[in-house]
């Protein structure tokens, strides 16, 4: 897979996460929309890294690990 194709790899599945989360919020699911965000992050995050980074993103949730990484944030 090329650069290109693994970054419109992760924002497709950031849109999608997206979308599921409007769909919770219409309904109140309250829970879910926070963990479907969580999730929309994630993943935007790790396009970019893929955007940026020679290398495939780490099979981790962290925010803090995904921006420390592609050199967001130093923390």
């Amino acid at each position: 897979m090329t650069r290109e194709e693994k970054v419109r790899y992760w924002l497709d599945i950031a849109d999608y996460d997206l979308d599921t989360a409007e769909a919770m919020h219409q309904t109140g699911r309250w829970l879910y929309v926070a963990f479907m965000c969580h999730q929309v992050i994630e993943k935007s995050l790790k396009a970019y890294w893929c955007g940026t980074q020679e290398t495939d993103p780490p099979y981790t949730h962290s925010h803090q690990r995904l921006a420390t990484g592609c050199g967001i944030t130093t923390r």
